[in-house]
């Protein structure tokens, strides 16, 4: 029942005029197992005529639809090129499981640069996962960390980065995105990038930036200079949470990182520049937050105050 469920979400979601993703979404949360069958079925694309069952695909509706109880494809639509490319959830995690998928990863503090093609390079910052397709330089997936990317533009063959549940689209660009726990952010300096373009579809030019986490979806202005400042030894931010600015500090130095819950509140406007020496580096930007910073093993505190490193 479980794999039928799946292959109707897999063949909804494949259809253009799809726009239920808020079912979707409510069906790969309500069980640890739907993700992966869904993954696994997308990943089938080549054999998808074998794997559909005999009689038509049945799914439950909610309990609370007052509509039709299930919904069923025909089989006749299936296949054949009925069923259309994939939308933004159908590029699936499953994908990434081919043997021609390898993955680069980044210890904190440790900076690498990836290039994919001519004209197009993926720097990636300390503390960081992505994967990418040895057949396929046009494609990358952000697992977590941080990565500035520059792209050559090719309107044929657009760069597509997924991120979570998330698919951006350059339109020939340089951008940078962070991807933390759940929460996503990405910011633009050059060109365009295009936020679930079959979805959302929401346009990103050089001068903006998009927050995606538990409360929602926003998008604002950034300095252009701001966006992965990192590679420049600076962290600049406007009005941005402490707690934010941690992580950032730990992926880009390597240090272990904590703050108090008042000092994680704080936010902060300004430049903090990198120092590869924790104490010359706190000395410094820590009162520029108004914080303080107190050592703790082998790790930073930071904490409401400003007094000197200690």
């Amino acid at each position: 029942m479980m794999n039928e469920e799946a292959l109707g979400w897999v063949i909804r979601t494949r259809d253009p005029e799809f726009a239920d993703w808020e079912a979707f979404t409510a069906w790969l949360e309500a069980d640890p197992v739907h993700a992966p069958a869904y993954d696994a079925l997308m990943a089938a694309d080549a054999d998808l005529a074998e794997i559909v069952p005999a009689e038509p695909v049945t799914m439950a509706a909610p309990a609370n639809d007052a509509g039709e109880r299930g919904w069923r494809w025909p089989r006749s639509l299936i296949g054949g090129g009925a069923v259309a490319a994939a939308l933004v959830a159908a590029i699936s995690v499953g994908m990434w499981n081919r043997s021609d998928i390898y993955t680069v990863t980044t210890r904190p503090g440790e900076t690498r640069t990836i290039a994919l093609d001519e004209g197009t390079r993926v720097e990636l910052n300390g503390g960081t996962t992505m994967r990418f397709d040895r057949h396929d330089a046009r494609f990358a997936a952000l697992d977590s960390g941080e990565a500035a990317f520059t792209v050559r533009h090719d309107a044929a063959n657009p760069f597509r980065v997924t991120v979570g549940d998330a698919l951006f689209e350059d339109a020939g660009t340089v951008f940078n995105i962070v991807r933390a726990g759940n929460a996503t952010r990405i910011g633009v300096s050059e060109g365009e990038v295009i936020y679930n373009p079959k979805a959302e579809a929401i346009a990103l030019p050089a001068g903006r930036a998009l927050m995606e986490d538990e409360n929602g979806l926003r998008v604002m202005d950034v300095a252009t200079d701001a966006v992965a400042s990192w590679r420049q030894g600076r962290l600049t931010y406007a009005n941005a949470p402490v707690t934010q600015i941690s992580a950032d500090i730990a992926r880009s130095l390597g240090v272990r990182l904590t703050a108090t819950p008042g000092a994680g509140t704080m936010r902060f406007t300004g430049t903090i520049r990198l120092h590869r020496d924790p104490a010359r580096f706190f000395g410094q930007a820590a009162p520029l937050m108004g914080l303080s910073a107190v050592r703790q093993g082998d790790g930073w505190l930071l904490r409401e105050g400003d007094g000197p490193p200690r």
